[in-house]
C-alpha cells in the first residue's frame, strides 16, 4: 500500500489534493500552520492507492508518494 507526506510547512491549504483524491484520504486540517492557513492533513488508516493525482495538482509540490 502507497502512502504520502504532506510537507505541512509548505502547504497554503488550496485543497485541490482533496478534490483530487479518489478515496478521499486528504482533509483540511483543523490546526493552522505558521504563515495562519490551515494545512491539509492525511487521513491515518486509509488506503491509498499510489495514484499521484495528489502530488501532481499541488501547485507547491506539498507532497510526496512513496510507493
Amino acid at each position: 500500500m502507497a502512502k504520502i507526506i504532506i510537507h505541512q510547512e509548505k502547504c497554503k491549504g488550496c485543497l485541490l489534493c482533496v478534490n483530487f483524491c479518489p478515496r478521499k484520504l486528504i482533509r483540511k486540517s483543523a490546526k493552522l500552520s505558521k504563515q495562519g492557513t490551515n494545512f491539509v492533513e492525511f487521513i491515518a488508516g486509509g488506503q491509498c492507492l499510489g495514484c499521484s493525482q495528489c502530488a501532481l495538482v499541488c501547485p507547491d509540490c506539498c507532497i510526496e508518494v512513496i510507493k
